[in-house]
């Protein structure tokens, strides 16, 4: 059965990849062409960004279990990725996390220059509302559809998502958070984008209120558990397995789950998690086959 999960994850994250790969990479010529001299060079950069693609994976598979077409809402996916990108050149500034690598290769303050990258993440805002809104009139969803994914998906990557969380994780840089400070953190930081996709997919894709508050609690349950697999990476795995710099939390003075509760203790939170994601599958009768899957490799990736 575990092995069955796992093919079923690697193909629907192959998919994710490939399809999206596409997009951004359509979104890069057009910014290099739009954008003149080195910050559209900058911003091609960025979006040719590699990745796993685990944000758009979880939306085409929500999508799918609410008996949606997955390539129909393939830019909605685009979409969520590149807010995630921009989230990415944001976070590695110095005066964030300040880190070099990123993917397996330079970040893209590194590879032009801090006000270059700062400038790129701010210009990528509005990339991604350009591809939400033309994802919607593909969709030609009414008036409270297309709201409502421009609701979901600026809230998950502002103050009240991404931004307040990476605000709350800088803030709370060499003190030690319990496990609700931290959970907090990361309900904005890593979780709000990834609940979000969810939740998109499910718009997109017309699903009913019930669908929508499943996805919603899969989303949350599993963001949580991605930070907590992520913190054991970080203490655990090398900087070639991860493609970035690995031990960045200890050298920052974050708080984390592996210092509150050390390796073991984390990788059973995030089992705990990954089984709540699915209850709220479940709970709604909704199918688990591929988004369960998603989940088990979300706690259990080497990378």
């Amino acid at each position: 059965m575990a092995e069955q999960a796992d093919h079923t994850a690697r193909r629907v994250l192959d998919e994710a990849r490939r399809l999206v790969d596409a997009r951004l990479e359509a979104w890069a010529e057009r910014m290099a062409g739009e954008v003149p001299g080195q910050l559209g060079e900058a911003l091609a950069y960025a979006l040719r960004s590699p990745g796993k693609r685990v944000r758009p994976a979880l939306l085409l598979s929500a999508a799918r279990a609410v008996g949606g077409d997955a390539m129909a809402v393939l830019e909605v996916a685009t979409a969520v990725e590149i807010v995630h990108t921009y989230s990415l050149v944001h976070d590695d500034l110095p005066c964030m996390d300040d880190d070099a690598m990123r993917r397996g290769r330079p970040t893209t303050h590194c590879a032009f220059d801090v006000a270059t990258a700062t400038r790129v993440g701010f210009l990528l805002v509005p990339v991604a509302a350009e591809a939400l809104a033309e994802a919607a009139e593909s969709l030609a969803l009414g008036a409270e559809a297309r709201r409502a994914l421009a609701e979901e998906l600026f809230e998950a990557g502002g103050i009240r998502g991404m931004v307040g969380g990476q605000w709350l994780d800088l803030e709370a840089e060499n003190r030690q958070l319990d496990l609700p400070g931290l959970m907090a953190v990361h309900r904005g930081k890593t979780g709000a984008l990834i609940r979000s996709a969810l939740v998109l997919g499910g718009i997109a894709a017309g699903a009913t209120t019930a669908q929508l508050d499943a996805l919603r609690r899969f989303g949350e349950e599993i963001g949580l558990a991605f930070q907590v697999a992520d913190d054991v990476l970080d203490a655990t795995a090398t900087t070639e397995a991860l493609g970035k710099t690995a031990g960045r939390d200890a050298e920052l003075a974050k708080s984390t789950y592996v210092g509150l509760l050390g390796v073991e203790g984390a990788r059973a939170e995030a089992a705990r998690h990954q089984a709540l994601a699915i209850t709220a599958l479940t709970d709604a009768g909704l199918p688990t086959e591929t988004l369960g899957a998603l989940a088990r490799y979300i706690v259990s990736r080497a990378s």
